[in-house]
């Protein structure tokens, strides 16, 4: 199996984790950090807001199952690219829009899918979603992991 894989932050990992889980030929998914300065943070260091990291969800996929161009659809689907550093009620830098990359194909196709999305005038604000190099992923604690799932709930709210 030749499998790939991709980062998203789009929120709360909760609920962006249980959407990508869905998708047929996503291998698996893992919440975590990505982006910040701190070394092995943990969730309350990410909550400080100091440390600069994004709650993100790291998908691992079969690309001869599910293209990074449906992952990008549904990134796009499950929250809102024009709030910054802000998913419904969740508010801090740990919860911004952004797309980290690890090849120049999934930049290249990262900001196509972004203009796309600009030019179809769905938004009437500017979309906000980042798109940088992948780095350091720490994975969250592991009561992060499908937190929704082990609880039997299908949202946060």
């Amino acid at each position: 199996m030749n499998c790939e894989i991709a980062i998203f932050g789009a929120g709360c990992f909760w609920h962006v984790e249980s959407e990508f889980r869905k998708l047929n030929g996503v291998i698996k998914t893992t919440v975590g950090y990505m982006g910040g300065k701190l070394e092995n943070p943990s969730y309350d260091d990410v909550c400080t807001d100091k440390t600069g990291h994004v709650e993100v969800v790291q998908v691992v996929y079969e690309p001869k199952k599910i293209s990074y161009e449906n992952l990008l659809g549904l990134f796009w689907r499950i929250h809102d690219p024009t709030s910054l550093n802000r998913q419904g009620p969740d508010v801090g830098t740990q919860y911004k829009s952004v797309i980290f990359y690890y090849s120049k194909e999934q930049r290249k196709l990262a900001i196509k899918s972004k203009e796309t999305l600009e030019k179809s005038a769905k938004f009437k604000k500017g979309i906000v979603t980042e798109i940088t190099p992948a780095l350091i992923f720490y994975k969250a604690e592991e009561y992060h992991q499908q937190y929704l799932e082990k609880r039997g709930l299908v949202t946060c709210s």
